[in-house]
């Protein structure tokens, strides 16, 4: 049975609310070949997942490959998964993981412009989607002045709403050395925004 078979048609969506099995009961039925149970993993962590790739690689494409890998990693390591983690905190690990080696191999490019625009309300009019835009343009510009443990960080606590411990878990590093990289992160990202004359507050 083949990976790309599992997820077949479950390209980059919104997960469905009427489906109520657990993360950790879909690894299980994964974890026994069930593909039913990976597409609907993946259609309730790829655009999270997605989203966390390209705030590391700063590019669609290659965001886009590695999302693959990622579920493909899951699908082949899904019975082996010891739950000492929530499954969203090992899916960004293994995210994490791959971003980083995908960044040896070449160098690092700049966050795609695409980021600001991807994020829009349909409901919104005209002259609220422009300033939307403006800001999240202005914020996605501060960001990448942040370095990338930096970055990561912030995306992590503040989008994908992981906790400190979760975190440490991810990266690699003690919980001391997340708090003490959030701290600093806040601080420059509120000096930058600050000086584009954006208020830190709702960011």
């Amino acid at each position: 049975m083949e990976y790309g078979q599992a997820i077949s048609g479950a390209a980059l969506s919104a997960p469905s609310s009427a489906e109520t099995t657990s993360d950790e009961d879909l690894i299980r039925l994964i974890g026994k070949g069930d593909r039913r149970a990976m597409r609907l993993l993946f259609a309730r962590h790829n655009l999270r997942t997605f989203r966390f790739l390209l705030t590391i690689v700063g590019n669609r494409a290659t965001a886009e490959d590695l999302l693959n890998e990622v579920f493909l990693d899951v699908w082949r390591t899904a019975d082996r998964f010891e739950a000492r983690s929530q499954v969203r905190t090992w899916i960004l690990g293994i995210a994490r993981f791959k971003a980083l080696s995908a960044l040896r191999r070449r160098s690092f490019e700049a966050l795609d412009d695409e980021v600001a625009e991807s994020i829009e309300d349909p409901a919104d009019d005209p002259e609220i989607v422009v300033r939307a835009r403006e800001r999240s343009a202005i914020i996605q510009a501060c960001l990448k002045q942040l370095s990338t443990a930096h970055r990561q960080v912030i995306d992590l606590v503040y989008y994908h709403e992981q906790s400190v411990e979760e975190v440490a878990r991810i990266a690699g590093v003690p919980q001391s050395t997340v708090r003490t990289r959030l701290f600093h992160a806040r601080r420059r990202l509120a000096e930058l925004l600050a000086a584009h004359g954006v208020e830190r507050a709702g960011v």
